[in-house]
């Protein structure tokens, strides 16, 4: 039994068939990540199996038994969540998040919680406190980020799946860089509560998997209204399975023009030029749109906007209520600024500062009001597009995973990382990324490509359905 390939369905087909036990099957995932994990810092803690809760396995429920890992920003209760960040590093969470208390509704069994940019800000894995993820197809680079840990964990086989969230490509791209699958889905189509807040009119939880087909179960058990969680659709959920197989003969794919200009990798583009190629050649009607508000805005759009709202966020960290407090404080304006210097890193403290002059009064008219009247022009971009076209496609990221370090030192450049995914974000839509091929190397290694396919509003299925024909024929 190789079980870094076993998929859900997998999993369940081997229960079925008593070829392992849930026992076995997590002894051996334990044994997997104590071997691999140092070389790749995927995990920031491994749950002991023992300490996990009994789940009965008399009628196997899709999810049962089955180990998944979890971005460290999203609480289970009991457990240390550190978000990536020195100042919650002896946190334990005192409840669980929706998704998760759905997840052990449906019998999941949580392997460990997966290392991320603190707070997820960041496109690379490397803002954690906790060291870089390393990338399984070349140790030398980065998994993507900021769900890197989520990525890195499923594409070297230490879970079956995971969950990351996503505010401005936080879950696609890192899938992208590590070949496997993620999807963002509908803002407001999964819950936030229990979700360490980034950007809270952005941020999402959503599954990494190994294929499209492992997506569609996730997200069918995390998805759903959630009254504690005000942006929460109650829009019906539907079997997102159901559509899987059915063929995508005269469905109209639109491929954005605007994201195939400079920039782009000229060897990624040709991956994505055969993709598009090939839905076409499964009966798919391929036509061009212009998307030129999300194109040439969406990037400073979103970092005026989230840091802003990073600013609002990350004002509850202040040694006083949770998380750590300095010891070297002598009276209390040295408790707020000297735990936030030592517990909080050089990417947060930079958009903490960016939010907070764009709120400030005689700029906020300037910068952040002005921004969220650009979100609606891109909102509208993309209702237009929607008109015509029941999908787009494009990439998902510009480039393949880059060396660790290479871009650290760079911000803007580091941003960049996000052009193709940020817009998608300010406009609430749906997107998954795809593998889509590779290219080689400066060392000869196998990159893998994204392939990301966006969907209009709570039109999760049918992106699932494009990927699900793309990724089988």
């Amino acid at each position: 039994m190789d079980i870094k390939k076993l998929t859900i369905r997998d999993v369940q087909d081997g229960y079925a068939k008593k070829a392992f036990s849930p026992d076995e099957l997590q002894a051996e995932f334990a044994a997997l990540i104590a071997k691999e994990n140092p070389f790749l810092n995927a995990y920031l803690s491994v749950f002991d199996p023992s300490t996990l809760y009994p789940i009965p396995y008399t009628l196997y429920p899709v999810l049962a038994g089955v180990p998944c890992a979890i971005k460290d920003n999203i609480l289970i209760e009991g457990t240390i969540t550190t978000a990536g960040s020195k100042i919650l590093e002896d946190y334990r969470a005192s409840y669980d998040a929706t998704v998760i208390q759905k997840l052990k509704k449906a019998g999941a069994v949580f392997l460990g919680k997966t290392n991320l940019d603190e707070f997820a800000m960041g496109a690379s894995t490397e803002n954690s406190a906790y060291g870089v993820t390393h990338n399984p197809h070349d140790h030398h680079r980065v998994a993507g980020g900021s769900s890197g840990g989520s990525a890195a964990a499923v594409t070297a086989g230490l879970t079956v799946y995971a969950l990351g969230s996503d505010t401005g490509g936080s879950i696609r791209q890192p899938a992208s860089f590590c070949g496997v699958v993620g999807l963002n889905p509908t803002y407001g189509r999964v819950s936030r509560y229990g979700l360490i807040a980034m950007a809270s009119g952005l941020d999402q939880i959503g599954p990494i998997t190994k294929n499209v087909y492992d997506s569609a179960l996730v997200l069918n058990e995390i998805a759903g209204h959630d009254p504690r969680d005000s942006s929460s659709s109650p829009i019906p959920v539907p079997d997102y399975t159901a559509k899987l197989g059915q063929s995508i003969e005269g469905l109209r794919v639109g491929v954005p023009k605007e994201f195939f200009m400079e920039g782009l990798d000229p060897q990624v583009e040709a991956r994505i030029r055969e993709a598009i190629m090939k839905l076409e050649q499964l009966g798919a009607k391929i036509g061009e749109v212009s998307l030129p508000y999300s194109t040439d805005y969406a990037i400073a759009t979103y970092y005026i906007i989230v840091p802003s709202e990073v600013s609002a966020n990350m004002a509850r960290y202040d040694g006083i209520r949770y998380g750590h407090v300095s010891k070297d404080a002598s009276n209390l304006f040295e408790v707020y600024a000297k735990s936030r210097a030592e517990g909080l890193g050089s990417e947060v403290k930079r958009r903490i500062m960016v939010g907070t002059y764009a709120l400030s009064a005689g700029y906020y008219d300037a910068y952040y009001l002005k921004a969220q009247k650009v979100r609606t022009l891109i909102s509208q971009d993309y209702n237009r597009a929607f008109k015509d076209f029941d999908v787009l496609v494009g990439p998902t990221a510009p480039t393949t995973a880059f060396k660790i370090g290479e871009q650290s030192d760079d911000p803007l450049k580091m941003y960049l990382a996000d052009i193709y995914t940020a817009g998608i974000k300010l406009a609430g839509l749906p997107a998954i990324s795809i593998p889509c091929g590779t290219i080689k190397s400066d060392t000869n290694t196998d990159l893998p490509v994204g392939l990301q396919i966006i969907g209009n509003k709570f039109d999760e299925a049918t992106i699932l359905q494009v990927a699900h024909a793309f990724e089988t024929n």
